[in-house]
């Protein structure tokens, strides 16, 4: 299995600089990755140094707590995608989830799916999984995948948990067929990372991306994500 296919060249801390930038989008051409996630302010950088190859560009949005108004997630999706951008990984609003509010979740991921679609862009739909409850998960991917996402995520990488074997299955078997899953947060070597996509992910967001391919330990500014 080319591992290096499924992965999402990650790098989302705040202390994030144009340098490391520069050596994500480089290790992501030199080991074959599709794409680079990357904080919204990159983007444009970003995308200029990666027009020429095959290596997508994402970004977050509504990071990493999903609380944003919806407006404000639509503006940072649209400036992103002005910017460059060709993939969009959206929190969604874990408050609105907690009561319930799957008219205003709908809502929002209908419009967002509406924004991305309408310019040829990706959607993926984070539910932070590691912090809900099986039924949670279920409804997410019964009441959200329908909506046209392109993928669900399982993760921002910032809850106290991350991307799990469980998890992803759980949604596999509840997700419409067309959905695609992304797995993200605390995938740090090659065994979990290939757990995952055996058990559905088609996609990983890693910040040890290098370590998971080269079967090495990572490196300390690998943690979290």
């Amino acid at each position: 299995m080319n591992i290096a296919s499924f992965i999402d060249h990650t790098i989302l801390k705040p202390t994030t600089t144009i340098q490391e930038i520069e050596k994500v989008c480089a290790e992501a051409v030199a080991y074959g990755f599709p794409a680079v996630c990357i904080p919204a302010p990159f983007v444009k950088r970003a995308a200029s140094i990666l027009a020429p190859t095959h290596v997508k560009v994402a970004t977050v949005v509504g990071f990493p707590f999903g609380y944003s108004p919806t407006e404000a997630k639509v503006a940072e999706a649209v400036l992103a995608i002005v910017d460059g951008a060709q993939e969009i990984d959206m929190v969604i609003n874990l408050i609105a989830l907690k009561q319930y509010d799957w008219t205003y979740l709908q809502k929002e991921v209908a419009l967002l799916v509406e924004v991305c679609h309408n310019k040829g862009r990706i959607l993926k739909v984070i539910i932070e999984s590691g912090i809900l409850s099986r039924e949670e998960i279920i409804s997410c991917c019964e009441k959200l995948g329908p909506l046209g996402i392109d993928f669900m995520k399982t993760s921002t990488g910032y809850a106290e948990k991350g991307a799990s074997v469980e998890a992803v299955e759980l949604m596999r078997s509840h997700l419409p067929k067309q959905v695609q899953i992304k797995a993200s947060g605390g995938i740090r070597d090659f065994e979990f990372a290939s757990s995952l996509i055996a058990a559905g992910a088609t996609r990983l967001g890693c910040s040890a991306s290098i370590a998971i391919v080269e079967g090495g330990p990572a490196s300390s500014d690998a943690a979290g994500y």
